[in-house]
């Protein structure tokens, strides 16, 4: 599936798979002298606005016959995982002309996600629905329809589906990528929409997806630089860094015991987490921002065998239990391994710390 399309006849697909084998450490109370980092151009590129700003104007429902909209309506349907660049590209297009137009502009998505319900492995998310919503609402969008995704809603016609976005929506234009399809048998793809658009007095819009690095934006992409561990590659995909959003649980208190505690996170079902290794992010916690070191893996120098997520945030002190941080991952600095002696491993923990100064000193505005 690409950027735009959304398929109910869900498509082969492989599930990219991780890389990587050090041991790191649990324990949520981190001891620090230095105070935390404000910094505008990190909080625009990190999306800590986009994310972290209490939703405006969207309207948001699970039912097309609650749309009550003031006006026709641009729509455009998709999954929108990540709210990626080729997203915002139409999205973007759709809402300024559809308010040039005095029109509204509405999104369609589904929850579940299709592969979940149509029977495939189901697929890693780069955002919650929440997190898709908040950036949704950040590029001025009035409505967001998230439709429960059923065995029924994939047997659909789309002449059907597409009669009642025109009966709840009052459509006056559908946007989408070239490959856009959906329905039945995916019989509402563009050409097909455009027929009924003659028919029913709609427009219909195609937005090529935006090509970066040489190769065309999409979901399935940054999911594959994700499992690889190339989180610049994510990075430019997104427009911003990946983020992972948790909240704070206990662990078995192995950073405590080494004198470097970290903070376990524990992550929404389903969430994509970047190949185990050690990261180089910033930390998000109650509006401030903190330098930080991140290692995903099982920890198996301590024999570990669940995969976690642990962050040592390097400037902070404080209890981060039950707390929710997030994660923007910046870089990654090493791969997981074992080490043959804990004064070895708390070594490494220090080199990667300074490192991780070094790369996150380059984002920092000037003082």
């Amino acid at each position: 599936m690409t950027w735009s399309a959304i398929s109910w006849r869900w498509p082969n697909t492989t599930r990219p798979r991780g890389c990587g084998d050090p041991a790191r450490c649990s324990s949520p109370r981190i001891l620090s002298r230095t105070i935390p980092v404000r910094c505008p151009q990190i909080e625009v590129e990190v999306g800590e606005q986009l994310i972290n700003a209490p939703m405006t104007e969207m309207r948001i429902t699970h039912d097309l016959a609650e749309v009550h909209p003031s006006a026709r309506a641009h729509v455009t349907i998709g999954i929108f995982d990540g709210v990626h660049r080729g997203h915002r590209r139409l999205l973007n297009r759709m809402i300024t002309a559809a308010h040039t137009d005095g029109h509204i502009a509405a999104a369609i998505t589904f929850d579940p996600h299709p592969a979940n319900v149509l029977g495939y492995e189901p697929l890693p998310m780069l955002t919650t629905i929440s997190e898709r919503a908040r950036l949704m609402d950040a590029l001025g969008l009035d409505w967001l329809v998230v439709l429960p995704f059923t065995s029924e809603m994939a047997q659909t016609p789309a002449e059907e589906f597409v009669h009642s976005l025109i009966q709840h929506l009052h459509l006056a234009a559908l946007w989408g990528g070239p490959d856009l399809a959906f329905g039945r048998d995916r019989q509402g793809d563009i050409p097909f929409l455009r027929r009924m658009g003659e028919e029913r007095d709609f427009s219909v819009y195609v937005v090529e997806p935006v090509v970066w690095d040489g190769s065309t934006v999409n979901s399935s992409r940054i999911r594959a630089a994700l499992a690889a561990g190339d989180v610049a590659q994510a990075a430019g995909c997104l427009g911003r860094p990946y983020r992972l959003t948790g909240t704070v649980v206990h662990g078995r208190g192995l950073g405590r015991r080494i004198g470097i505690p970290t903070a376990n996170l524990e992550l929404p079902p389903y969430r994509l987490v970047p190949c185990r290794g050690v990261y180089a992010c910033w930390a998000s916690l109650a509006g401030d921002i903190y330098p930080a070191v991140t290692n995903v893996g099982i920890r198996p120098t301590f024999a570990g065998q669940s995969l976690v997520t642990e962050v040592h945030l390097l400037d902070f002190e404080a209890d981060l239990y039950g707390q929710r941080l997030a994660l923007d991952f910046i870089a990654r600095l090493r791969d997981e391994r074992s080490f043959p002696t804990l004064n070895t491993l708390v070594e490494q923990i220090q080199a990667d710390i300074a490192q991780s100064r070094t790369v996150l000193a380059s984002l920092r505005s000037p003082e």
